[in-house]
């Protein structure tokens, strides 16, 4: 059991914490990586608030700005227009020190010092750690997924996800008209850490011979057969995808050595191309904002009855909640990280729940690339 300033209680349970309090002034930030349609968050949960008497103040820059005290207030009005808008009005930085117990220290004192009664972080699993310790420190807080990366194993999808696909979709399809006129290959990097969901699926959407990730092993001989192959065919353009975590044996890019390698062994002229983070900007699609709006929503309308330390997540097209604590070790699971300890914590059932959803994750990979390969 927790205290949650004087006279109000918090208890644990597997759906988070209970807060027994009122809110009057709740916080928004969005913080690591900026993803579009966190602009659209932000509006959602401005007006859920609004609507339910609560004010809203904004946070710049992320725990940065809460360290700091950098507020701005937020009203219906002040963010009418910012749905279509890439980027983040609140701005994101890194903040270190909120890693350390003088951070966290400085941020709860700024809290009380203005009143704020709970929070709304947007971001990824860093964003998310900072969440549930401020939870767990008597400020309630809801974790809201925002990454281009689709790499919260934990919800089925991530707002600016879609945004940064169909990014690089548009830009494939013009390199392909190029590559088309000049018999070329164009090995293509895409963001996403040490996820490939943005290279995948982006590469089954531009017709890609070859697709590089680091979830599913990687015949490069194979690709190779497949364009000396459709190049005898008449084939003239060549589309290889690939995932930026992926590197050699020497931990290099994969990809720049694979542009090299296609070109010596295929006689087709090859270019590598790093589309790096002309994929993170520009204007949310129908997808992202749709997401981020009833994601806000949920999120505020989750804080406002008492709940706290979850994070909003999108599963079977259904908003659903996990505890942080377990969205993170879940994801720890799913990409090979666990450390002695992690799941020391944790129920039998709850460990089962959680190697249950990271195999479901591998699956879908796995079935997706399958499809992939069977288009190529």
């Amino acid at each position: 059991m927790f205290l949650l300033y004087t006279g109000f209680t918090v208890v644990n349970c597997p759906e988070g914490m209970v807060i027994y309090m009122e809110f009057k002034k709740i916080g928004v930030l969005t913080s690591g990586g900026d993803a579009p349609g966190m602009n659209a968050v932000i509006r959602a949960v401005v007006r859920t608030a609004g609507k339910a008497g609560v004010e809203t103040v904004g946070i710049m820059e992320g725990y940065q700005g809460l360290m700091d005290g950098n507020f701005v207030e937020l009203n219906s009005e002040s963010v009418s227009n910012i749905i279509s808008k890439g980027g983040t009005m609140l701005y994101t930085a890194r903040a270190a020190e909120f890693k350390e117990k003088s951070g966290m220290d400085k941020a709860l004192k700024v809290c009380r010092e203005n009143n704020i009664d709970g929070i709304i972080a947007i971001g990824g699993d860093g964003t998310f750690r900072g969440a549930t310790e401020l939870s767990e420190n008597g400020i309630p807080t809801i974790g809201l997924t925002g990454t281009i990366d689709n790499d919260i194993t934990a919800t089925d999808y991530t707002v600016g996800f879609d945004t940064a696909m169909n990014a690089v979709i548009d830009c494939v399809d013009r390199l392909r008209d190029t590559c088309e006129s000049h018999a070329r290959c164009i090995v293509v990097e895409v963001m996403g850490r040490d996820a490939g969901y943005i290279a995948l699926q982006a590469g089954i959407a531009t017709g890609a011979i070859g697709i590089v990730i680091k979830e599913v092993p990687f015949d490069e001989s194979a690709m190779i057969e497949r364009i000396i192959k459709s190049k005898a065919e008449g084939r003239r353009s060549f589309v290889v995808m690939v995932a930026e975590g992926v590197k050699d044996a020497e931990g290099k890019p994969y990809g720049e050595g694979l542009t090299l390698r296609i070109e010596q062994n295929t006689g087709v002229e090859s270019r590598f191309n790093r589309l790096a983070h002309i994929i993170r900007g520009g204007s949310p699609t129908l997808r992202d904002r749709l997401a981020a709006s009833m994601m806000g929503e949920a999120a505020v309308k989750l804080l406002l009855d008492g709940k706290s330390n979850l994070v909003v997540c999108e599963r079977n097209a259904k908003i659903v909640t996990f505890e942080i604590n377990f969205a993170l070790t879940l994801d720890k699971m799913y990409k090979n990280k666990l450390k002695p300890g992690d799941l020391d914590r944790f129920s039998h059932s709850e460990i089962k729940d959680m190697e249950v959803l990271a195999e479901i994750r591998r699956q879908e990979i796995r079935d997706m690339y399958n499809a992939a390969l069977s288009l190529m």
